[in-house]
């Protein structure tokens, strides 16, 4: 089952400093039948007018992801990281007990990210933030986890959760896969170029949230960016 996401069709806001669409409910937009997608709870696609940003605020028992689609993002918390994540790279926030975060667009440019949030699998755990590049000549033409909850997924950045967060670059013509799996939650999401998914087209920034497929076949109608969630 793929269910396509049409990109304009998404709920969202203009609040002139940001400009954002949701896959899911959140904030002001409320709909039934997406309130979530397994562990899958947020999927914004946000972009941040330059000298701009979100304000210090709080979070508790979310892992939060941030994947930088164009600028950069800085980032401050009240455990007193300081980082800067660049296009194509992503930093993670387990929020646990209890933290306090911004998010700004100190670049002279507007900066565009997905802004992901999975359940945790348990509660109450210490807070933390962390960060890494992830060159993207290094997924050209296959999945690679970026953000896991699993221990075998090498130098992904680790999650609280049963869930995985993977990105791959795809040359127009060119077909990635990926085993999901039976009883599997996927929600994936081209941050450029369009695609093919197991036959269904999706547009830049469309989103497709798949069950019961035991594998994603990917086809690239363009150089393509994706971002994907394997989620229980």
């Amino acid at each position: 089952m793929i269910e396509r996401r049409p990109f304009e069709r998404l709920g969202g806001a203009n609040h002139g400093w940001l400009q954002t669409k949701h896959h899911f409910s959140f904030a002001d937009y409320q709909d039934p039948e997406r309130m979530s997608w397994g562990r899958i709870r947020v999927w914004n696609d946000d972009r941040i007018a330059p000298g701009t940003g979100f304000p210090p605020h709080p979070h508790a028992d979310m892992e939060i992801i941030t994947y930088v689609t164009e600028g950069a993002v800085t980032h401050e918390d009240s455990l007193g990281n300081q980082g800067r994540t660049e296009a194509g790279d992503v930093q993670v926030m387990s929020a646990g007990t209890g933290i306090r975060h911004a998010e700004y667009n100190r670049e002279p440019g507007a900066t565009s990210l997905f802004q992901i949030w999975i359940l945790p699998t348990s509660r109450g755990q210490k807070p933390s933030w962390g960060k890494r590049p992830f060159p993207k000549g290094d997924r050209s033409g296959r999945f690679v986890a970026l953000a896991s909850g699993f221990k075998d997924d090498g130098e992904a950045l680790p999650l609280r959760t049963d869930a995985r967060v993977l990105g791959a670059t795809v040359h127009a013509g060119e077909t990635v896969e990926y085993p999901l799996g039976r009883g599997r939650h996927g929600y994936l999401v081209p941050a450029k170029g369009a695609v093919e998914v197991n036959g269904v087209r999706l547009d830049a920034r469309d989103g497709a949230a798949v069950r019961d497929e035991d594998v994603l076949r990917v086809r690239a109608l363009d150089d393509a960016e994706l971002v994907l969630v394997d989620a229980a």
